[in-house]
């Protein structure tokens, strides 16, 4: 992987079973607890929402979400760490966002990790804000739990 330079041409494209190889190997660099190949494909059998960010051949970030009747959820918003603190994971938010609201989407809502400061903050100042924590959500070093933040925002 290579930073992202300047002159490199930006888009989001639609996760494909051709680029599951590339996104598992990004999200096992960027994740003590990294989603699963099985995880990323079953989310294309069930049709969620799934789109990279992608600088040439080399991916900047991607989101998963899964939408309801009203809602989205995001289940996964990763920036590879190579290309981390440059304002990508708002990009991916932006574009989230633009997408649940074509969608009629009234509330996007997603958990993140209490101990992932850099992902809290990143969601309080995009608008999220903290409605709620998940005791034991997610699994943690040496067979422990730890909690989740439950945070929304209304589109």
């Amino acid at each position: 992987m290579r930073l992202a330079r300047e002159h490199d041409a930006l888009e989001f494209q639609p996760l494909t079973q051709a680029w599951l190889d590339e996104v598992v190997c990004v999200e096992q660099q960027a994740h003590e607890h990294p989603w699963t190949r099985r995880h990323f494909a079953d989310t294309l059998v069930a049709g969620y929402q799934s789109q990279l960010l992608c600088s040439g051949d080399d991916i900047l970030g991607y989101f998963v979400a899964m939408q309801g009747v009203d809602e989205v959820h995001l289940l996964n918003l990763t920036v590879a760490p190579l290309h981390q603190h440059q304002g990508w994971g708002r990009m991916l938010l932006d574009a989230l966002v633009i997408w649940a609201r074509a969608q009629g989407a009234q509330w996007l809502w997603l958990e993140a990790r209490v101990s992932n400061f850099r992902a809290l903050h990143v969601y309080q100042s995009f608008g999220l804000r903290r409605v709620g924590e998940r005791k034991d959500y997610y699994p943690s070093a040496q067979g422990q739990r730890e909690h989740a933040v439950v945070m929304c925002l209304q589109l």
